[in-house]
């Protein structure tokens, strides 16, 4: 039922907003001079997390003892 009322709803929505509100957007958006650096340090955390993770789990993962490869059977062909 939910969502056949989904997209006459955000229809109504979108006829219900005047042109003003597009004017003023940013009226509860305030900007200060911290702003860029908030940002910059999200998206530094956003970006070097993966490779601080990648490096982190390559470090672990290179202590792990490697199985030894299983040798093939000896052929009779090998030996004289």
């Amino acid at each position: 039922m939910l969502r056949q009322l989904r997209i006459p709803a955000l229809l109504a929505q979108c006829l219900w907003i005047s042109s003003a509100h597009a004017v003023d957007s940013y009226r509860y958006l305030h900007v200060t001079v911290d702003t860029p650096w908030n940002i910059f340090l999200f998206l530094l955390i956003g970006i070097f997390a993966p490779f601080i993770l990648m490096g982190a789990l390559a470090w672990y993962f290179s202590f792990k003892k490697k199985p030894a490869p299983p040798h093939p059977p000896a052929s009779p062909e090998d030996h004289p």
